[in-house]
């Protein structure tokens, strides 16, 4: 394969991965490599306004080839739009009078005229350095790359790359147009977890104390680590627009998104076994599906932060990014088996113990528990990279705006239909609706 055909498959794969995952905000980032052969690097994705601007500073930069000296103009940065990706990609060079019939694999992509080049290493000084800052006038979402069209070459340098929007007040802000609602997106939904949290701890601590049982303890923590997970992310996200840099709060995210993925998991996992709820033990499966899922959160979670702080310049993004998919997929059909296996007890249960009405009643809530589950895991691993990908890069907030709303409706059927009580409505049933049990569940053994 011709090095430029493998530069171009390269960028549409990076182009490609860059669209699936979610925006990163383009804080201040810096990078070093060493003797790095990639044809392309990408290195940001930024919605700019019409008065964006994005400043790279590059600190002992040397190329060093096993064939003949490289070209410096064959080495360099530039932009390029989603609109105009697949141009570059596909784009024929011009023919010459020397070559009339040039080959399409033998371009480079700093050459095309569908990119914005910025500068290459033939505007190096002698040490291999070089400062630019380059504004962007036109108003569009912008990913940031690096191309290396010489052949059997491997590049050294540092970078440190800014990309920001110019406020009328003249300072900056180094939010995508896109993200710039984010932060306050996550200080809303941060205010209601506090309500939320305040209501349900009167709920299970004050007025029906005595109903509460350890699970309802366990959602209590739920609601506070994604309160703690909301409040900083609309900080990190805040620091970010202002700084360029998340001042330590990117910490706290990730601590706070790892705590609240595992007891999440943990407790849609131990209301499916009935924990608590309908039984104080669990079974050795039971126990197994716990050791499977919290493992698989935290590797989830180290991966999604390896993922969201490196970014698509580190060599191995698409490994972390792939482990990252794998897990979260595979901890989505985990935490689904115990709901499976407390239907199938449940209903092997209502031909022995005589109670039609109350078995059927339960069968009811854990059949309701595993569609919600269904559709809200399906909502926010499909749907919401689906806006992610779709949307317009102006307005990428709508996708995390749509999956917070999506995880409090989730929170709030949840709670409620688990909430404690002395007389669960699922529990206090007459004669005549115990007899309508008997009959449905016959019905329903009869058509099984």
């Amino acid at each position: 394969m011709a090095p430029a055909d493998a530069a171009r498959r390269l960028l549409l794969l990076l182009a490609v991965a860059g669209a699936v995952l979610r925006p990163a905000a383009a804080e201040i980032k810096q990078e070093s490599f060493k003797d790095d052969s990639r044809g392309t690097i990408l290195f940001e994705k930024f919605g700019f306004s019409h008065r964006g601007s994005v400043s790279i500073a590059l600190t002992g930069a040397k190329a060093v080839s096993k064939l003949a000296k490289p070209d410096p103009a064959q080495l360099g940065f530039f932009l390029l739009s989603d609109e105009a990706l697949f141009e570059a990609i596909y784009e024929q060079p011009p023919p010459t009078d020397l070559n009339p019939n040039p080959d399409p694999n033998t371009g480079c992509v700093l050459a095309s005229r569908y990119v914005i080049p910025l500068f290459t290493f033939a505007e190096l000084d002698a040490s291999g350095n070089c400062n630019k800052t380059f504004p962007v006038s036109h108003p569009d979402e912008y990913s940031l790359f690096f191309a290396n069209c010489a052949p059997e070459t491997a590049v050294t340098m540092e970078v440190r790359t800014d990309m920001y929007n110019t406020n009328p007040d003249g300072s900056k802000d180094y939010l995508s147009v896109g993200q710039a609602p984010v932060p306050t997106i996550y200080a809303f939904f941060a205010l209601g977890y506090v309500a939320f949290l305040a209501g349900w701890l009167y709920l299970t601590l004050y007025h029906n104390r005595l109903s509460a049982h350890r699970i309802h303890h366990l959602m209590s923590c739920l609601l506070l680590a994604r309160m703690l997970y909301c409040i900083s992310a609309a900080e990190d996200q805040h620091y970010i627009r202002v700084a360029g840099s998340s001042h330590g709060w990117d910490v706290m995210f990730y601590l706070f998104q790892l705590v609240k993925g595992v007891i999440l998991f943990a407790v849609i996992a131990l209301i499916g076994t009935g924990w608590s709820f309908l039984k104080p033990f669990l079974q050795d499966k039971e126990k197994k599906v716990l050791m499977v899922v919290i493992p698989l959160q935290v590797a989830a979670n180290i991966a999604a932060a390896v993922v969201g702080e490196t970014g698509q310049y580190l060599q191995a993004w698409l490994t972390w990014n792939q482990i990252f998919l794998f897990v979260d997929v595979a901890c989505c059909c985990a935490v689904l088996f115990p709901v499976v296996w407390s239907m199938r007890s449940l209903r092997e249960s209502s031909k022995t113990d005589g109670k039609a009405a109350r078995t059927l009643a339960k069968l009811t809530l854990f059949r309701q528990f595993y569609v919600v589950v269904i559709g809200y895991l399906y909502f926010t691993r499909i749907i919401v990279y689906a806006l992610k990908t779709i949307t317009n890069y102006k307005y990428r907030w709508v996708s995390v705006a749509a999956e917070e709303v999506a995880t409090m409706a989730f929170y709030m059927f949840m709670f409620y239909m688990f909430k404690p009580a002395e007389r669960n409505q699922y529990f206090a049933l007459d004669d005549d609706e115990e007899e309508a049990a008997e009959m449905a569940l016959r019905e329903e053994e009869f058509e099984l």
